[in-house]
């Protein structure tokens, strides 16, 4: 198959209180592995998608078939969620140079964790919640299921520095609809050293 789950970086129950480890053990191997199964279809069943990296579909995704946009976006936005999580203690701090971009385009961390937040609470139904870099500047935006920033039809474009599910599946178990309470939580979980790895690349 040309694409496949992977492990998680840590144990199920690694990023507790704040993740429990049923939503993990779900999240993970049941709805991921959909993706995957769903995306691998959909590429065996066209010639044209053979071969070509998750990247390089999402960013042709205007000429795919729907099937692409959603299970190449739902295989992409996890892989990458996994390594944006830690366990407390592991998580690191934004490196001087991702503090002094919040700083100047974002207002600060406070405001900053504030509007980020509020752009997961806010988006209607199911979605994500995305920190990029557009144009050289940090910016905060937020995507319909499982859409991202790197898709030719996205609204916004940018490179990926953070992101944060809010789909029901990946807190409904423990937080319930609470949506608000998840994202307070998620902050504790941050992996600031994947972050800061992004935001090096994406400035480069």
């Amino acid at each position: 198959m040309a694409f496949s789950l992977p492990p998680l970086p840590y144990a199920y129950d690694a990023l507790e209180p704040a993740i429990d480890k049923e939503t993990m053990t779900f999240h993970h191997d049941k709805h991921h592995q959909t993706y995957v199964d769903n995306l691998n279809k959909a590429v065996e069943a066209d010639s044209s998608l053979q071969g070509k990296s998750i990247e390089d579909l999402l960013a042709n995704l205007s000429s795919a078939p729907k099937a692409v946009r959603n299970n190449g976006g739902g295989h992409w936005n996890h892989s990458l969620f996994w390594e944006l999580l830690a366990p407390e203690g592991q998580t690191g701090e934004p490196s001087a140079e991702l503090a002094a971009a919040i700083d100047s385009d974002l207002g600060g961390m406070d405001k900053f964790k504030e509007d980020f937040n509020a752009a997961g609470a806010g988006q209607f139904g199911s979605g994500w919640a995305w920190l990029i870099v557009q144009d050289g500047k940090l910016k905060i935006t937020s995507t319909p299921n499982q859409d991202n920033p790197l898709m030719d039809v996205a609204e916004q474009k940018g490179d990926v520095v953070l992101g944060a599910d809010v789909w029901e599946h990946a807190y409904y178990l423990k937080y319930q609809n609470r949506r608000a309470d998840y994202l307070k939580a998620f902050w504790s979980v941050v992996n600031w050293n994947k972050a800061n790895e992004l935001f090096a690349a994406a400035r480069r």
